[in-house]
């Protein structure tokens, strides 16, 4: 899979466009401002419009020639970004640090997301929020982009399982038109949250 990315994100093209991703781009006024993490975030599209949005932006890949991109657009765009690369099992980032977290279109192998999951969560400080948008089993039916493997896409079921530490302000499954990049282009199937992490939990 490091593989498959690293190539993806060597290529000239950005996978996935410039422009944020229009879940994130209608919502981002809704998580707290301060410290915001993003989740496997390829080449910075997200990150970057979060920065311009006056936000402390931390975000992490697995991929180097990611990070590379994104500190490039994020210089294009003269914002800072701390980016780091390790993988999502690695990460270490303190206890109850983030203001927000978000993921869009984070895609763990079945047999570690739950637990990377789990560990995300706990980087976020009670009450605060995570943002979500992923491909959801139906996708499989779609030719607009995602992984072929059915375990690494969700269902509702499975998102409310893995992310037990919060509350969820909303909680849906859409039929979206995409349009970031070449590699997400035409209808999806996506799941999409907004959830608290509660307070009881620390």
């Amino acid at each position: 899979m490091k593989e498959f990315w690293n190539n993806r994100y060597a290529e000239k093209e950005y996978a996935y466009g410039v422009e944020p991703n229009q879940f994130l781009k209608e919502n981002l006024h809704l998580l707290p401002k301060g410290k915001i993490l993003f989740v496997a975030e390829g080449e910075g599209r997200n990150a970057v419009f979060a920065a311009q949005n006056r936000y402390d932006v931390y975000a992490f890949d697995y991929s180097e020639p990611a990070k590379d991109k994104a500190l490039q657009l994020a210089l294009d765009k003269k914002v800072t970004l701390q980016y780091s690369v390790f993988d999502v099992l690695e990460c270490s980032y303190p206890k109850d640090f983030f203001d927000a977290i978000v993921l869009i279109f984070a895609h763990f192998p079945f047999e570690i997301r739950k637990e990377a999951h789990q560990k995300i969560q706990s980087f976020l400080k009670p009450n605060g929020k995570i943002l979500f948008e992923a491909f959801t089993k139906e996708q499989l039916n779609y030719n607009s982009g995602g992984p072929k493997e059915i375990s690494m896409l969700f269902s509702e079921e499975e998102v409310k399982d893995e992310f037990n530490l919060v509350s969820f302000d909303f909680l849906t499954k859409e039929i979206v038109s995409l349009n970031e990049g070449p590699y997400h282009q035409g209808k999806g199937s996506v799941i999409r949250f907004l959830a608290t992490k509660n307070a009881e939990n620390e």
